[in-house]
C-alpha cells in the first residue's frame, strides 16, 4: 500500500496522441494547468477544468527518480496571486493540456505542450515502484523519460527539450 502523500510516477515521451480520440475515450477528463514554480521551490498551479478554477499549492521532496513525498493542498486565489508574486524570475510558466483517463486500474495523465507539435508526455502513478502496467493501443511510446531529468516540469520551466526524431 502506498504511504500518503508518497508520489511513484513512470513517465514516457509518447508521440502526440489526437486530442478528439483522447476527450472521447470513456472516463477521460481535460484540465488546463499553468504551473509556476517560486524561488524558494513551491510549485504554484492554477487548474481549470469543466469551468471551475482550482489553485493549488504542491512541494515535493526528491526520494528516487520515480518517487517523491508530495505535500499538495488546494489553496484561496489570493494566497495564489500573493505566492505568485514570489516567482522565480529565471524559470518560465508552464502551461499544458492534461487528459486523465483511467485504464488498467491505473490513472494516465497526458500532457501536450504548446511548443512541441509531435511529441507529448504521459504519466502513470503507481503504488509501488516494481509495480507492474500496461498502456493502451492508442499511445505510442518514443522512450521511457522517468530518469531524464531534462523532461521533468520544473526542468521544462529552465529549458525546453528539442523534439525527439523519430
Amino acid at each position: 500500500m502506498k504511504t500518503p502523500n508518497l508520489e511513484i510516477e513512470r513517465k514516457f515521451l509518447i508521440e502526440m496522441p489526437d486530442e478528439s480520440f483522447l476527450s472521447g475515450v470513456e472516463g477521460c477528463r481535460r484540465v488546463e494547468i499553468t504551473q509556476v514554480y517560486t524561488t524558494d521551490h513551491i510549485r504554484l498551479r492554477r487548474w481549470a477544468e469543466a469551468g471551475r478554477v482550482t489553485y493549488i499549492k504542491t512541494i515535493k521532496k526528491h526520494i528516487t527518480d520515480m518517487t517523491r513525498i508530495e505535500i499538495e493542498n488546494e489553496i484561496e486565489k489570493a494566497e495564489y496571486e500573493t505566492l505568485l508574486k514570489t516567482a522565480d524570475p529565471r524559470l518560465s510558466p508552464v502551461s499544458k493540456t492534461r487528459y486523465i483517463i483511467p485504464f488498467g486500474g491505473n490513472l494516465l495523465e497526458i500532457d501536450l505542450f504548446p511548443f512541441w507539435k509531435g511529441q507529448a508526455y504521459l504519466e502513470i502513478e503507481l503504488e509501488g515502484e516494481d509495480d507492474k502496467f500496461t498502456l493502451p493501443d492508442y499511445i505510442k511510446v518514443i522512450k521511457e523519460v522517468t530518469e531524464d531529468k531534462r523532461y521533468r516540469n520544473y526542468a521544462l520551466a529552465q529549458k525546453i527539450p528539442e523534439e525527439e526524431e523519430f
